[in-house]
Formats: C-alpha cells, structure tokens, sequence
C-alpha cells in the first residue's frame, strides 16, 4: 500500500519537501539532478500510480533524470553560451537552468506560474531563428494543432540548433491516435492517459517533426547505462528522447 496519497503528491510544497527528504534519507536510490539518494523514491501517477517514481527532493520522474543525465553527458547545454527556450518548466529543472550562467534562459508557457511569458506555442511572440537549444517536454500532447506548434518550434529555432521534444509515446503503435468524440473525462483519462491529452502518439511522431524540417534523432539513451545506473537513478528503461536539429 502506498503510504503518500496522490493528493499530498500534488500539493507538495517547497516548505514539506525537505522533510520527505529527510524522511526517506537513505542509500538505495539517487537523484542525478541534485546528488541526494534516498531509501526510496516517491510513488506518483495520474489514476494508477508508479512505486518508487518520485524523487523526494527534486520532485522530478523518470523523463526528467533521463534528460538531465543526457544534457550533462551528451550535450553542450552546460558549458556553452546558450539562449535557451524553455516550454513549461518543470520544477526539478527551473531554478537550476535559471542560475547557470552560461545560459540566456527564456521560459514560457499559457498558465504555468514559473514561465516568464506567457504565450500560445501556436502563434510565438518571438522572432524567427532565436533560439539555440528549446525544451517542450510533455507539453504536445496537450495542443489540439500540433502541427502548427511543431512549424512554431522550427520557425523560432536557430539553424544549427537543437531541442528536446519529448511526449508520452506508446512505441507499440505505428500511428498516433486521436478521438475528439470521446468527451467523458474519465474514459478520456483511461484511453489516452489523462484526461487533458488530445492524443497518444506513436511511431510516426518522428516522422511528423520531420515533415516539418527538423531532422530527428530517436535517442534510447537508458540503453548504453549499466542496469546499476537504471536502477540507481530509477529510469524508464528503453524511454526514447526526441533530439530534433535545425539544418
């Protein structure tokens, strides 16, 4: 039995966070993010929940220490001089990106209090060709008009840049699924994995970034960590990270 309810997971607040941390201070488990490991990892999930999921003090999942670990080996996110884009952040990356001075780092989203500017990633209040690096991470999947959001992310990417798209993706299915019909929140939420989605993609997701110009990298990079790392960090093992490039 899951001893932290979904409830307390969403409300957990800067203020409780260090007490979870000290509560679950251990050494079976590590948050790449931070350094801190812990005996166990939150469990989380919308609906049915995952054990062991959520670091106590970064707040971040499995697609959030799978990025970070690829940004800080794979990249030059943390030593270049970078102007960054950055939809929705995520805790566990916010405040960090924000304090590295190595980045001019822009955030931005509709509702999301951490984001500086606010705007509708269908129709960017920037210029073409600002951008070196964008992040939209699980945020495709919420945009009934992807195609226009993808035509957006390549207009106001620098040539020779390159971001990080990553959504949830049911690699069993060729094509991505859509059904506007389907209204009931809850059969919404059973089908597609919550109830805002308007979509499950599949492996033609790849294809479409690159219909739109992009050239595209489908990175399994849990597969050349050792099962210790996996488990350490606890990862998704075989997620794919979406690198798209500008040419």
């Amino acid at each position: 039995m899951n001893i932290f309810p979904r409830p307390l997971l969403i409300r957990v607040s800067y203020i409780i966070r260090p007490l979870l941390a000290l509560l679950l201070k251990g050494n079976n488990y590590t948050d790449p993010i931070d350094g801190k490991s812990f005996r166990s990892f939150l469990p989380y999930g919308y609906g049915k929940q995952r054990d062991n999921v959520l670091s106590p003090s970064t707040l971040s999942l499995e697609r959030h220490r799978l990025l970070w670990l690829y940004l800080k080996h794979q990249t030059n996110f943390f030593s270049a001089s970078l102007k960054v884009l950055h939809f929705a952040p995520e805790q566990a990356f916010y405040n960090r990106f924000k304090n590295m001075k190595n980045l001019d780092y822009v955030t931005t989203d509709l509702e999301s209090p951490l984001a500086e500017i606010k705007a509708d990633i269908c129709n960017l209040p920037f210029d073409e060709n600002s951008f070196d690096v964008i992040l939209c991470n699980h945020v495709l999947e919420h945009i009934p008009d992807d195609n226009k959001a993808m035509q957006e992310l390549f207009r106001v990417m620098k040539p020779k840049g390159y971001g990080i798209f990553q959504i949830p993706q049911d690699l069993s299915r060729e094509t991505t699924f859509e059904d506007n019909s389907i209204t009931d929140k809850k059969e919404r939420a059973k089908i597609f994995g919550q109830y805002d989605h308007v979509r499950i993609y599949g492996k033609d997701y790849f294809e479409n970034l690159r219909s739109i110009g992009f050239k595209v990298n489908e990175v399994d990079y849990s597969s050349t960590l050792s099962e210790e790392d996996i488990t350490k960090y606890c990862l998704a093992k075989g997620e794919i990270i979406p690198v798209v490039y500008k040419p």
